[in-house]
Order: structure tokens, then sequence, then C-alpha cells
């Protein structure tokens, strides 16, 4: 299930990201990239052609084909500040999907959306209308997966990402399609784990 599939991951490079709190007085932005880079390897391996990789906060930026290699070139030309705009960024990653899949260039097994962020968005309301608009417009559960990975402690975020875990399908989604880990819980799962999670899950 893992092979045969597009994987995009969306990082949160909003103001807050700069915080250190995380192991060892490491801002999130830290270890965000180190996660990252991780992912993007795991990924790569599953999918050679590379992953899409988007940075985000009012405003978001695309990079295809990134190999793991260039990852650090992204976090080098990034830095974290502003607002958290996920509306916009998740509504462009999952047009793009269905475009592509209207055209036939989808992968057999669909795409995953990992998305890391340490906070809530600006628009809750947004980010759960995108995410209930993509399930209804899906043919089977498995073909599309989105996973938060909550980075830092909000609580506001861990009781928001809760609900996108939880209560989409109680709001019209026609399936559950998120999953949500933190930091902390990836720490004790094999990559192919957190992965392997977002579509089963």
């Amino acid at each position: 299930m893992l092979q045969n599939r597009d994987y995009t991951l969306i990082i949160d490079k909003s103001g807050s990201m700069a915080t250190p709190d995380q192991k060892g007085g490491r801002s999130r932005w830290v270890a965000a990239q180190e996660s990252t880079f991780a992912l993007a390897n795991k990924c790569e391996q599953l999918d050679p052609d590379g992953i899409t990789v988007y940075v985000f906060s009012g405003r978001f930026k695309r990079y295809e084909n990134v190999t793991s290699t260039k990852v650090s070139q992204i976090f080098m030309e990034n830095d974290p500040s502003g607002t958290t705009d996920l509306t916009a960024v998740l509504q462009h990653a999952t047009d793009n999907y269905f475009q592509r899949k209207a055209a036939n260039q989808t992968k057999p097994n669909g795409e995953t959306i990992l998305v890391i962020t340490d906070g809530e968005p600006d628009d809750r309301k947004g980010v759960m209308k995108v995410i209930i608009e993509t399930s209804r417009k899906m043919d089977r559960d498995e073909e599309f997966a989105i996973s938060f990975i909550q980075v830092g402690n909000d609580p506001h975020a861990t009781r928001f990402l809760k609900v996108l875990d939880d209560e989409l399908e109680g709001a019209g989604a026609k399936f559950d399609i998120c999953d949500t880990i933190t930091m902390d819980d990836m720490e004790d799962m094999s990559l192919s784990e957190v992965l392997l999670n977002a579509i089963t899950d």
C-alpha cells in the first residue's frame, strides 16, 4: 500500500515555529527539518521520482520532485515568520491531486499528504471544509490520506488536530482520511508505521 503512491509534505513555517521548546532547546523549525529529512528519505525509497513539498505561513510555496538531499536547501531558503494559512495550501494540494487524477497522472494507490505543524490554523472551519470536500470526491477510503504531525506542545493545536482525526465523519466527511500524531509519538514508531497509519487509521 505504501508503494505506487505519491507523497506530499506540507511544512508550517509560521512565526511560532521558531519557538525553542524541543529536546535540547532546539526550535520547532529545527525539529521539523529533522523529521522532514527522515520522511523525505523514506518516501523517496517508496516514490523514486521524489516528493512534493509545500512550505507555508500566510502564503505558500510548492517544490516539485524533492529528494532528501534537497530538503536542507528548502529549509535554508525559508525562515519561520507569519501566520498559519493552512486552508489555502491544503486546498491547492488536494485540487492538484484531483486534477492529476482526472488526467490519469496519479499513482495506482493514490496519495498521502503529511502536514508538519505546530499550531492552530488561522481558519479552522476552512481547513475542515477542505478535508470534508476532499473526502467526498474520493472513490475509495485508502486512495487519499492526510496525516498531521504536531511539533511543539500547543494544547489548542492538539485539540484541533484531535477533532480532525475523530470528528469529521460526523461533520459530513465521506471517509475518515485524517490521522494525527505528535513528534513524540513518531520517535516510538518506524517511519513505515507512521506512513501506514496515515492510510489505515
